[in-house]
């Protein structure tokens, strides 16, 4: 999985809250108190910019991916 500039992630912010980075990005786009409002912003972003969102549980790890961007089977309807 791309982890560079397609992609922006939604992670734990380790003082608290939700950020979403923009995918090898240092700095956050955004700080949330929650992760549905991080969630909702990154999907925002993700969709303006054509990117993968990655979303990240508490551990880091990622738990969930929307795309955003070149899907070869976008759906139907």
């Amino acid at each position: 999985m791309p982890k560079g500039p397609k992609s922006h992630h939604v992670v734990p912010n380790p003082n608290g809250g939700w950020d979403v980075k923009k995918g090898g990005g240092k700095r956050a786009s955004s700080h949330h108190d929650t992760k549905q409002d991080a969630i909702d912003r990154g999907r925002e972003i993700s969709r303006n910019q054509g990117t993968e969102l990655r979303i990240h549980n508490k551990d880091g790890k990622i738990g969930q991916s929307d795309s955003h961007g070149n899907d070869p089977y976008p759906p139907r309807g």
